[in-house]
């Protein structure tokens, strides 16, 4: 595609201002929403269903072979089955199971979306298999970033930094804040996780012992899932199906 748009979305309260027309949107939420996504199709979950509220969650109770999974403010929601730390992704966990999914930010920017050609979820546990992905897609790329409540967050437009620089071409025409987080990228990517030891969001699940999760969400090309939204269930691209071979255990 000639002169294709590659833009940054840094938060879901600026995507009215966005035309998704011909677009794939790739939804990030670095910690964690959008990895566990990736490493629960990849261990074998038969679709993830993304829902904004806890109450249309808990509407899925009692249907054959759905787990319930919600997480608000890094933390489970009492009687679901889990929340949204990948270590609840594993495949004796997930293996041949819808999940259905709310957390804080993630599964929010994710309905945000559907007005887009295609809605994709990115991580770095899958960038390699995203970035070849989306070079071969004739149409334009947003990356957008979950954040935290709508605001920006470090994790996420660093991964979309990460994308743009190696997606990017002469042709490619990239937005400001496409510039601003390949920029930042450029500036973290010998050493992610101490550029982001300090963030807001990496303190925030520190508080709650969570710097396991945060350790198991940067580790890149974990797997090559790509999970794309269709009729409303998040799986993996027809071409996709292995199981994770590194990581945490099956």
């Amino acid at each position: 595609m000639d002169s294709r748009k590659i833009q940054v979305c840094l938060s879901p309260a600026l995507l009215p201002f966005y035309d998704k027309e011909n677009t794939v949107a790739v939804v990030i939420d670095i910690f964690r929403a959008s990895s566990s996504i990736c490493y629960g199709l990849a261990n074998g979950a038969e679709a993830i269903i993304p829902v904004a509220e806890v109450d249309e969650c808990r509407a899925y109770e009692g249907r054959m072979g759905c787990l319930l999974a919600a997480e608000r403010n890094g933390e489970v929601v009492p009687g679901f089955d889990f929340g949204n730390s990948p270590f609840s992704y594993t495949a004796n966990q997930v293996k041949g199971k819808t999940v259905v999914l709310t957390t804080t930010n993630g599964t929010r920017a994710i309905q945000q979306c559907l007005d887009a050609s295609t809605v994709a979820i990115g991580s770095f546990l899958n960038i390699t298999a995203l970035v070849e992905w989306l070079r071969g897609q004739d149409r334009h790329v947003l990356l957008v970033c979950a954040g935290w409540k709508n605001h920006v967050s470090l994790e996420d437009s660093l991964f979309a930094g990460a994308v743009v620089a190696r997606l990017k071409t002469s042709s490619s025409l990239l937005d400001d804040s496409a510039h601003m987080t390949a920029a930042l990228f450029a500036e973290a990517r010998e050493d992610i996780a101490g550029y982001l030891n300090n963030s807001a969001h990496a303190l925030r699940m520190r508080h709650l012992d969570l710097a396991k999760d945060i350790a198991f969400c940067l580790q890149q090309d974990l797997v090559s899932t790509i999970p794309v939204l269709h009729n409303g269930r998040l799986v993996g691209l027809p071409t996709e199906g292995e199981a994770a071979t590194t990581g945490i255990p099956a």
